[in-house]
């Protein structure tokens, strides 16, 4: 007899439950969690939101729900780049390994929490050179390099709410959203490797301030892959040259819970894209508690990767702010899973890479 198939892709009612004895290791084995929070949800969250992230004031009301809205962790502050490094740091972690970073052509770099925050703090200052203020946005258009985590986390230190673009849209879609989110800056490169090439990123930025987008006030530029790019002057501005010599003294700002921490825009497939607005407390509480019980994460030990882009909600959540805010250790590839492929390995079998590596997988 055959096995049953699915078929409705959308109506699947069997259960695959794991094995008694892996299920016995999980950080969360039986229905104590579930229970506590059907019993008491707000009191639930005021607990993992407490137990899990650093405030610099404690929050009175949990949640505030008029439909369709509602507002998490009334009147508390925190920041963001805070519990992803400086806490780390402080607690004398700042040597472990926040990323090991690999790209497409094989060159490597690896990040500790320390490192990352000095950078962070340093590019923060960047963003305060060029004008930005709490409360303003700017467009993120970048590869899966180092700098795109450390340009999202700069933003959150300052109350800079972040637009990421995924690094494969067009520039009508750069255009689109830029004007919706009235960005004064786009963050980019010059291009991004994909699939053994340089991936062209700094002409469409190009393209769509000469189509649009009339708020962008500056561009700063990481230059990836050495092509060659214009460079508008007065507008455009290299990361590397930025960065050079800026103070690393940039204190994370207390920001309310509610402050909006970034947008991220449907894919505008049946309709105008729509930005996603994600708030600083709630959100940073759901991707750090999620990320540690779903995943059963032990950060002591484990070495995660998410394959997904930071392009897209899931990398934002389980690449760059739970795993930091768990303070584990992950793995950003720039390319494709499926990429460098035979001819562009030579000697070097990175087919073999992840299980040589990784105590944790997760493909997004």
């Amino acid at each position: 007899m055959t096995e049953p198939t699915i078929e409705e892709f959308y109506v699947e009612d069997r259960t695959f439950p794991p094995a008694a004895d892996f299920a016995a290791q999980a950080l969360v084995s039986d229905r104590s969690l579930y229970d506590e929070a059907a019993a008491d949800p707000e009191a639930f969250w005021a607990r993992i939101a407490r137990e899990t992230l650093t405030w610099f004031d404690d929050f009175d009301t949990v949640c505030e729900w008029e439909l369709p809205f509602a507002k998490w962790f009334v009147g508390g502050t925190l920041n963001v780049s805070y519990n992803c490094l400086d806490r780390h740091v402080e607690a004398g972690r700042g040597d472990k390994v926040a990323f090991h970073w690999e790209g497409e052509p094989g060159d490597t770099r690896t990040i500790t929490y320390a490192e990352l925050l000095d950078d962070v703090s340093r590019f923060a200052n960047v963003l305060k050179g060029l004008g930005l203020e709490r409360g303003d946005r700017v467009a993120i258009y970048m590869p899966m390099i180092p700098e795109l985590a450390v340009a999202m986390l700069a933003c959150t230190r300052i109350g800079v709410a972040h637009s990421v673009i995924f690094g494969g849209f067009s520039p009508d879609a750069i255009v689109d959203r830029c004007e919706d989110a009235d960005c004064r800056l786009i963050i980019t490169a010059d291009a991004g490797y994909r699939r053994g090439a340089p991936s062209a990123l700094k002409p469409n930025v190009d393209a769509a301030l000469a189509a649009g987008a009339p708020s962008v006030e500056n561009v700063v530029v990481v230059n990836r892959c050495d092509t060659d790019i214009e460079m508008v002057a007065d507008r455009d501005h290299w990361w590397h040259e930025l960065m050079a010599g800026v103070s690393a003294d940039c204190p994370a700002e207390a920001l309310d819970s509610e402050q909006l921490l970034y947008l991220l825009y449907t894919s505008g497939t049946t309709a105008k894209p729509k930005g996603i607005m994600h708030t600083t407390g709630g959100y940073l509480t759901q991707v750090a508690f999620t990320h540690k019980v779903v995943f059963d994460l032990r950060p002591e030990t484990d070495v995660y990767w998410c394959a997904a882009d930071i392009g897209w909600v899931t990398g934002h959540s389980y690449i760059v702010y739970g795993p930091l805010a768990n303070g584990c250790t992950s793995v950003i590839y720039e390319g494709t899973p499926d990429t460098p492929l035979p001819e562009y390995r030579g000697s070097d079998d990175r087919a073999a890479w992840p299980k040589d590596r990784l105590c944790f997988i997760f493909n997004g």
